[in-house]
């Protein structure tokens, strides 16, 4: 198999920026139909999903919005405007043919986010807080974005949730920083899903900015 074919075990070894960009150019066109189709993944749906149950509303940052599928389980819960961040071009290239969002926002976030501070009311992030993608400490980026009682919706590989300090990071945001975290399990993939990343679970975090 192509590393050029979306697979899961290449994705969950990157180590660096550079090293994302370079695989989601290549997956950019096939992402949809090849990994999410035939993973029969589900992560995007879930965390959409909790952020409107959660009374989310726009103007929301998608953060590692990657071709637009969480974003696009948004705009059809009636969710708006919606804008997109990804350190991929390609991808977001490939996010802004839905015709979805309103801008596309190149940004590493471990060197912040080019928006005005307090720009939105929602943030959501589905499949970005992963093993070789971001870590905790985009924390303040996201934070700074968002305006005081934003609805946060962050979906976090269950499996890296302590081991990669996003549990410590969250404790040390209460009452400060942010409130009301609560924390469910959900799969990242469906029933139709094979292989041995089948059962992996995720951790959607939800709460608001103080």
């Amino acid at each position: 198999m192509s590393d050029k074919t979306p697979n899961l075990h290449v994705a969950y070894a990157l180590k660096s920026p550079e090293d994302n960009k370079r695989l989601y150019a290549e997956w950019a066109g096939d992402y949809d139909e090849g990994f999410a189709a035939r993973e029969d993944y589900q992560l995007h749906i879930q965390t959409a999903r909790a952020f409107v149950s959660a009374g989310g509303q726009g103007p929301v940052l998608d953060v590692g919005a990657g071709t637009g599928l969480c974003g696009a389980v948004l705009a059809g819960l009636g969710v708006g405007p919606i804008d997109a961040t990804d350190i991929s071009a390609e991808m977001l290239d490939q996010a802004m043919r839905k015709d979805i969002y309103r801008d596309a926002i190149e940004a590493d976030l471990h060197q912040g986010l080019p928006v005005p501070r307090d720009s939105y009311a929602g943030i959501v992030s589905s499949g970005t807080f992963t093993h070789g993608h971001l870590g905790p400490d985009v924390f303040p980026a996201l934070l700074r974005a968002a305006r005081p009682g934003a609805q946060f919706a962050l979906s976090i590989n269950a499996r890296h949730y302590e081991a990669l300090g996003f549990a410590d990071a969250l404790d040390r945001m209460q009452g400060d920083k942010i409130e009301n975290l609560t924390l469910s399990r959900v799969p990242i993939y469906g029933s139709l899903a094979v292989g041995p990343n089948k059962d992996d679970e995720a951790l959607i975090a939800l709460f608001e900015k103080s």
